[in-house]
Parts: structure tokens; sequence; C-alpha cells
């Protein structure tokens, strides 16, 4: 069974790092920009290094789409979207820029992605960072009320580190189940463009998606 998850949030925030945590069982202190989206799966069975999510005894694999959190890449959207199964929310701790944005990219999603049933599409909200608690400018309580305010019943909420693989597997795997439990699977969707990936346009690189 496949599942399409996307995941959505401000540039910086630690997308890439959350699923290459999650995917791969790495983090790299290196940061390149994600042009338009990137994809990787975690596979219900391939050979000898088996990479399998059982979620409540059902073997699924899932297909995680990373998206670029660059405002010029947004309109690119509606191709990455189609299909979803389930949508991650990822902000940053320490960037609270980065969690006015949910608004806006929920809205975006539902807008581009067009669900059968907006109202009850399952979202998954990670706040991205623990790591850095000591800069923490996003409080739970605040992160919490806004969960409970945007949705039907209150929105799954993880705190994260993607560098310390603090509650990866297991916001991944909420979505996972969400997922299931809304009977929203479609047929695979890949755009006829696969974007490409690569490092931002000046060339710099930071160490802080984490």
């Amino acid at each position: 069974m496949l599942l399409k998850v996307v995941i959505l949030g401000d540039s910086g925030v630690g997308k890439t790092a959350l699923l290459n945590q999650f995917v791969n069982n790495r983090f790299s202190t290196s940061y390149k920009a994600t042009i338009g989206a990137d994809f990787l799966t975690k596979e219900a069975f391939c050979g000898a290094n088996a990479r399998s999510v059982a979620i409540d005894e059902t073997l699924v694999t899932l297909q995680i789409w990373d998206t670029a959190g660059q405002e010029r890449f947004q309109s690119l959207g509606v191709g990455f979207y189609r299909g979803a199964d389930v949508c991650i929310l990822v902000y940053d701790i320490t960037q609270p820029k980065s969690f006015e944005n949910l608004d806006t990219w929920r809205i975006e999603f539902l807008t581009q992605a067009s669900p059968s049933d907006t109202q009850n599409f399952p979202f998954v909200v990670i706040a991205n960072k623990l790591d850095r608690e000591n800069d923490r400018r996003v409080a739970t309580q605040r992160a919490q009320t806004w969960c409970a305010k945007n949705s039907t019943s209150i929105l799954p909420f993880f705190e994260t580190s993607a560098k310390a693989a603090t509650e990866v597997e297991a916001a991944f795997r909420k979505a996972a189940q969400l997922a299931l439990s809304q009977g929203t699977m479609q047929a695979d969707f890949i755009p006829e463009t696969i974007s490409f990936r690569g490092s931002p346009a000046n060339g710099d690189s930071k160490s802080s998606c984490c």
C-alpha cells in the first residue's frame, strides 16, 4: 500500500533533515536548499536492507515529498501536492515567523491539492530543532492552541529534533496512521517533471537545518 506524504514549511526549518533522518537515519550539518521538490520512499520491502513501516499491522510504503520553502517555488505546488494522503507542516521553534506562516502553508495546500474532504484532511504539525531549546522563541502551548483552532479534532503535534532523531519516527508513523484511518489513498501521482536538488543561488551554506 502506497501513501503519499507532503512536507511543507518555510525554508530552513529542517524539512529535508527530518526526511533524511526518518528514511536514512542520517543527519548532516551542511544545508542545501531544496529546489522545487524532491522525494524519497521508505520501502515496504527492498531485499536484505528493507526499510519498512508497519502501521497497525498494515505494511505500507511512504512516498515522502520534500518541497521548497522559498516563495518563488510555491507556484509549483499544485503538481506536487496532488494525490497526497497526508500533509506534514513544519516550523522551527527558534523562528516565530516560520510558525506564523503555518496558516499560509495549510491554506495553500488545501487550495492547490483540492482534497475531496478539506474539513477532515489529515495534517500533522512538527515543531523542529528541539535540540536548540535554549534558543526557543515559540512556546509549546502557543502551537498546541493553533492546532486546536485549525481542526475539527486537535491536530497531532510533535516537537522533534532531526539532529538528535527525537520523535521523528513517531511523527511520520502518526502521519501514516492518519492517512490509513482516513482511507484517502489514491493512485500514485508523479509530475511529468521531477525537479532537482541544489544549493542556494548565492552559493552560501548554512548549518541551522536541524
